[in-house]
């Protein structure tokens, strides 16, 4: 299934299902991990703008998973405790819009260029790798289920007032020409406290950067003129 294949089938699905919590529940920290989210979070956004309920800092597309897979690629490649690795993964949520931060990993690591490029594009197509591997028969569904339940206890705890959870996610943000880009987040009790930004990227993660805007921004476009089309109330 491709991407214009999942966006078909779930566009309207997040629609409706947001336009359902304008409703019932307009300040739920609305967590979206239904691909693609590069175009379902800015669905969501534009459906809760026009019920007039949108809050920025509760709207989250979930990429912990890409988080995840940077984390368990270099503890393999370093053999490291994955528990103890944190890669800041940026961006979007597909393909060359996802950019592991390697050189921000703590504990730091280094690599070759060439190892260096091969693991990012392991990160970037991990799920092609998953179907591959499936031959077909399915895509990513435990590791998604572990990724939203890691984002969520964060979310959940940082509402309780648990300090310093701190998750990746695709939001709002100032930090590049997209209106929606992510980045790491402080959580706090009314959702994003802080914008943790990017840090300083190598020339390699800038490169990163600037392959992966033109998609990212034809995403976001793609997801704001669904709902100008199709969202009647």
């Amino acid at each position: 299934m491709t991407r214009d294949d999942l966006f078909n089938t779930n566009a309207s699905i997040v629609r409706d299902l947001v336009d359902a919590c304008a409703d019932v529940c307009p300040k739920a920290m609305i967590c979206i991990i239904t691909n693609p989210v590069n175009s379902t979070v800015p669905i969501a956004a534009e459906v809760l703008k026009k019920r007039g309920v949108y809050d920025p800092n509760r709207l989250f597309g979930v990429t912990t998973l890409d988080v995840v897979r940077a984390n368990t690629f270099i503890a393999e490649a370093k053999g490291l405790d994955v528990t103890k690795v944190n890669v800041p993964v940026i961006g979007g949520h597909s393909g060359v819009t996802i950019i592991p931060l390697i050189s921000q990993c703590t504990p730091h690591v280094s690599f070759p260029p060439d190892e260096r490029e091969r693991l990012t594009k392991r990160i970037q197509n991990a799920g092609t790798e998953v179907v591959e591997a499936k031959a077909g028969a399915g895509s990513a569904t435990l590791s998604m289920a572990y990724a939203a339940a890691e984002f969520a206890t964060s979310l959940l705890e940082a509402l309780n007032g648990f300090e310093g959870r701190v998750q990746c996610a695709f939001v709002s943000s100032e930090e590049t020409e997209a209106k929606y880009f992510a980045t790491p987040l402080l959580l706090g009790k009314d959702g994003i406290e802080k914008n943790l930004g990017m840090g300083k990227l190598i020339d390699f993660e800038v490169n990163l950067l600037k392959a992966a805007m033109p998609e990212l921004l034809a995403n976001i476009k793609k997801g704001e003129e669904f709902v100008e089309k199709t969202y009647k109330k």
